[in-house]
């Protein structure tokens, strides 16, 4: 029985391989100025999304170029859910234009793994959701708190990671760790095969732990994201699954 599955990617973040990368995937989380971006390098990826079909999504973030949004930032909560729906609206204005539909809003670096564990930054970004573009989904970890809080207000998409190794608390394993990227293309075809047809995920202790998801994210800053994209629409076809 075939099984169709959603690849996503951190795009227009101005690295080198968005145009390479887009054919290869099924949806997309589009820097929307808060760690990396403005209008231009939003409406170009836009336009190379819409040329191969790809879904859309804004990727907000703490608003921290500085540290590419990765850190975790002292701000006001006022000030950030400001700054969240400043974000989306930007990258929605630029989506109505090119009459391209906001599938999906995905929380950028230490914003997202904030949201995981944090109950009010989870509602805060609930908050700026709701109040720009309310019928998008929200890309985020389905074994945490912001996916049990944000299921009974919107529609979501637990997400995994192909390229990072995760925690026994089933968190991603901090960049700062050597081993927190996954490098060779075979082992990133093999967390996805794990997560995919046994929903659970070998940890980086080697522990076996639940693991809910239904799109699968590869980095577009990955040095390896082409060779990884590549080999996985080589190889899953042998397990009946199709990137759509």
């Amino acid at each position: 029985m075939e099984c169709i599955i959603d690849i996503n990617a951190d795009l227009g973040e101005g690295f080198p391989f968005d145009s390479q990368i887009m054919p290869l995937i099924s949806s997309c989380s589009i820097a929307s100025g808060g760690h990396f971006g403005d209008e231009n390098s939003m409406r170009k990826t836009i336009q190379l999304a819409k040329k191969y079909g790809v879904k859309v999504g804004a990727h907000p973030s703490f608003p921290d170029t500085e540290n590419f949004g990765r850190t975790m930032m002292e701000i006001d909560e006022d000030a950030l859910l400001q700054s969240l729906i400043e974000q989306m609206q930007i990258f929605c204005k630029i989506c109505d234009r090119e009459r391209v539909n906001v599938n999906h809003v995905k929380p950028h670096g230490a914003l997202y793994n904030l949201a995981s564990v944090d109950k009010k930054i989870s509602e805060l970004i609930l908050q700026s959701v709701l109040t720009v573009s309310p019928n998008s989904m929200i890309y985020l970890p389905g074994n945490s708190l912001f996916f049990a809080l944000a299921k009974e207000k919107v529609k979501t998409k637990g997400e995994a990671f192909i390229d990072r190794r995760y925690t026994d608390e089933g968190f991603l394993v901090s960049r700062s760790h050597p081993d927190a990227l996954i490098e060779k293309p075979e082992e990133c075809f093999g967390q996805l095969i794990e997560i995919v047809t046994t929903k659970k995920v070998t940890t980086l202790s080697g522990k076996k732990i639940d693991l809910h998801a239904e799109t699968f994210c590869i980095h577009g800053d990955h040095s390896n994201s082409l060779t990884i994209l590549n080999y996985l629409h080589q190889h899953l076809p042998h397990f009946n699954i199709t990137i759509a």
